[in-house]
């Protein structure tokens, strides 16, 4: 596996979000409907930390599903 361009977060100031880079990278791979086991693979991280992640995303998001953070982040232009 090469390694995947990251999804660069917006600027310091102007992300009222407060993701960190890491949720970004998972928010992105969320975002192609990628369940926690895939994300894993991709990030090289466990499943377990990945689903630390979705927690604190769709917290940040005010989000309760998968789906809805997702539509929060391209509401948000998160992930353009």
């Amino acid at each position: 596996m090469g390694q995947r361009a990251r999804l660069e977060p917006p600027t310091i100031g102007t992300d009222p979000t407060g993701l960190t880079p890491r949720e970004y990278d998972v928010l992105r791979l969320l975002a192609r409907g990628l369940p926690n086991r895939q994300i894993a693979a991709e990030l090289y991280i466990s499943p377990g930390t990945v689903g630390v992640h979705v927690s604190r995303i769709l917290t940040k998001l005010h989000a309760t599903t998968r789906t809805e953070a997702t539509a929060h982040a391209h509401t948000l232009n998160l992930l353009t």
